[in-house]
């Protein structure tokens, strides 16, 4: 049972002190439960701060660290430090350097977390990064292994070589020379093209990783130094370093360009074996090697066992088999792409299947492809436009390819070489000159392939002058010590009958190749000096070089020319001796030159052996116009029976055979040729003359008088013979 007892007031005192320090206590305890859980939130709070990606999150976290501040020491930059660097990381560089403004005190922290973000942003805020390590200076703050890091990364964006050896230099003064400086050294020298310094400094790496091996294994591979960056990968795994999976990439692509297929094969037995995991990235890497080593079929294997493609496979099988002239597997694979919901083609992939089909007459697939183009959006691309236009060449639709070229709006030096090499190989020089005049006076750059491309369009028109000038250009512009453009060169002078200055244009190279001989043997030969061909033909023996189908068609044409039995038929074994088959046109040369000899059976012997049964025509009606001449009646009745085999109705044959009965007195198979050619109503096509004059090119045939000036070429042609009559009275006289 409870009592009430009466209660003195020195035990109220003590009643109210104990309860007093009683809730004091437990006050005291609450706030401390609550500050640890602020501070463990704010915690947490900064650590998401270091994963998130998404902008408006960032923004989030960034407005509740506002409003837990109380947690932090306002002046202290660690909070400032972890915002800056998420922002960064979101992309946002302007809220970045907002934070960075506001900030009350900046560290060397502070200044490398803005120095990292400009430095892996666009070579615009690189700029900015250089400005900050200015002000960063100004400030008496002392850089770091990590200042130097993004400034040489930054410098690589900018491509500032001055500015990254300077770096260079502080480092060095400074003792920053860690892995991770060394490598961005590398990286900078590599990207600027400096490949000495690249080397210089990767000899000084005394722990080298997998990241240096390959800093410098894509340096030599973005500087087309191919071989250098493959031998470089080797020496990588014989010091024991494992390739990573960046690394197959691009050492695979590096197999790629140099076609070397080979070694390609071996770098796929090599992931294989090693149990390399196939990304998306290396199976696309090894089907775009296959592809450009022209094994389409394994690359397809790789293709087919991909679990998702993406569109760069779709395109590197497409182009793969475009590049080796599988046009209707290309178009079957286009076909297949086209009925997938993902992914869409893109212009990369209209410009592989055109190019693809280019070959195919334009009705087949070329114009429908064209306005599939027009449709999704795409014909003002430069790549389809390229291909376009090169599809219509092919086509001799020039007209077509130059309403694609005009509906271009921006053009590249693909899209102008690919109108004037057009012009050049549907004959028509005088556009392509045309069209390059209008490239330079457009500013565009001028490479090798369009002079060597307008040098061939001199040359197949006889453009002797417009030739020169372009050969002045192309020593202003640098490009004459090019091997495709002096092979070019000599061929154009060659070709004008300025075999000086062919033969000048050659001896000023230092190492020539196959190409440079055979205009130069081409030259020679078609001026009839054979001997002096054939001494080139020696010293290309003699150089180490394999002589192509070009040389030998050359030099067999010299001797038929020449009448040089002997030569030719040496070159004729020798040719193939060495593996190379004789082509149509080795054919016509043999049976010429030995026609000309009246060696008539030989020649028979060698039409027999031709398996160009289409191209037999032209021998054997070179074969009965040999036996006119020499009146072999038995030979030229058989080789006219096989003209009229081929083509009942031959024209030039029934004329040929008409003469050779008139040389036999065979007086009624002429008459009875003749009317049968009466009946026929055969035409023969003329033949064209043109001369070059005051900038323009004026043609001529046998009896034309539809040029304008014809009356004034008449009349200067009275006057020439009156002069030369008169000349021959006075001679006489004299």
């Amino acid at each position: 049972m409870q009592t009430n007892l009466p209660v003195t007031s020195r035990e109220t005192e003590i009643l109210i002190v104990c309860g007093l320090a009683k809730t004091y206590a437990c006050n005291s305890y609450m706030n401390k439960v609550c500050f640890c859980v602020a501070e463990g939130h704010a915690l947490s709070l900064l650590q998401k701060c270091t994963t998130t990606t998404s902008l408006r999150e960032a923004r989030q976290l960034h407005a509740l660290i506002l409003t837990t501040s109380t947690v932090f020491n306002p002046q202290s930059p660690f909070v400032y430090n972890n915002i800056l660097s998420m922002y960064a990381r979101c992309g946002s560089l302007t809220d970045s350097h907002l934070v960075f403004d506001k900030m009350p005190r900046r560290t060397i922290v502070s200044y490398n977390a803005l120095l990292a973000a400009y430095s892996r942003a666009s070579s615009n805020h690189a700029i900015s990064a250089l400005g900050l390590y200015i002000q960063m200076e100004t400030k008496g703050l002392m850089p770091s292994s990590m200042t130097f890091t993004s400034l040489l990364q930054a410098s690589s964006l900018l491509q500032h070589w001055w500015f990254g050896s300077s770096l260079h230099a502080k480092g060095f003064k400074l003792g920053l020379n860690d892995i991770c400086v060394q490598t961005s050294l590398l990286n900078m020298y590599s990207t600027c093209g400096d490949l000495s310094s690249a080397d210089l400094v990767f000899g000084e790496m005394v722990d080298r990783d997998d990241v240096a091996w390959n800093s410098l294994i894509v340096g030599y591979l973005k500087n087309n130094k191919t071989k250098e960056g493959f031998w470089l990968f080797i020496a990588m795994m014989r010091v024991g370093f494992v390739p990573t999976q960046y690394t197959y990439c691009m050492v695979l692509n590096a197999c790629s360009h140099l076609k070397d297929y080979c070694s390609g094969t071996l770098i796929h037995a090599h992931v294989i074996v090693r149990n390399v995991p196939l990304d998306l990235h290396l199976q696309n890497a090894l089907v775009d090697m296959y592809c450009n080593v022209g094994n389409t079929r394994t690359a397809y294997k790789i293709f087919r066992r991909m679990e998702y493609p993406d569109l760069v496979s779709w395109n590197s099988m497409i182009a793969g088999y475009s590049e080796n002239e599988d046009g209707e597997k290309a178009m079957n694979l286009f076909v297949q792409l086209r009925e997938m919901c993902f992914p869409k083609p893109d212009d990369y992939t209209y410009a592989s299947i055109i190019s693809a089909t280019g070959a195919f007459p334009s009705s087949s697939y070329g114009k429908s492809l064209h306005a599939e183009v027009i449709k999704m959006g795409f014909e003002r691309s430069i790549f389809v436009g390229s291909t376009l236009v090169s599809m219509y060449f092919q086509n001799h639709e020039s007209e077509a390819a130059q309403q694609v070229f005009h509906s271009i709006s921006v053009k590249d030096v693909i899209l102008w070489t690919e109108m004037i090499t057009g012009y050049s190989k549907t004959t028509d020089g005088i556009r392509a000159i045309r069209c390059f005049s209008e490239m330079v006076h457009e500013s565009h750059e001028v490479d090798d392939y369009v002079l060597s491309g307008v040098f061939s369009a001199c040359a197949d028109i006889a453009l002797l002058r417009q030739g020169e000038i372009i050969h002045c250009y192309a020593v202003k512009v640098g490009y004459d010590v090019e091997m495709s453009v002096s092979g070019s060169l000599i061929d154009m002078y060659a070709k004008n009958g300025s075999l000086e200055a062919a033969y000048f244009v050659f001896s000023q190279v230092s190492d020539p190749d196959l190409k440079c001989w055979n205009s130069m043997l081409g030259g020679y030969s078609h001026h009839g000096l054979v001997g002096e061909a054939l001494k080139l033909f020696e010293e290309i023996l003699k150089q180490g070089l394999v002589p192509d189908q070009v040389t030998f068609l050359t030099l067999l044409s010299g001797c038929s020319h020449r009448k040089l039995v002997e030569q030719g038929k040496f070159l004729w074994n020798y040719m193939n001796r060495i593996g190379l088959i004789p082509g149509p046109k080795h054919y016509s040369c043999m049976v010429t030159l030995l026609s000309r000899a009246a060696l008539l059976e030989e020649a028979e012997e060698i039409i027999n052996k031709s398996p160009y049964i289409e191209d037999n025509l032209e021998l054997w009606r070179t074969l009965l116009s040999a036996c006119v001449i020499n009146k072999n009646f038995k030979v030229g009745i058989h080789a006219a029976d096989e003209v009229l085999r081929l083509k009942a109705e031959d024209g030039p044959t029934l004329v040929l055979l008409s003469n050779l009965y008139a040389a036999a007195s065979r007086w009624d198979k002429v008459a009875e040729i003749r009317r049968n050619m009466r009946g026929l109503m055969l035409e023969k096509d003329p033949g064209l003359s043109w001369i070059e004059a005051k900038n323009d090119i004026h043609v001529f045939s046998s009896g034309d008088h539809s040029h304008p000036k014809a009356d004034e070429v008449q009349a200067e042609l009275h006057r020439l013979k009156g002069n030369m009559i008169r000349t021959g009275n006075d001679d006489r006289e004299t």
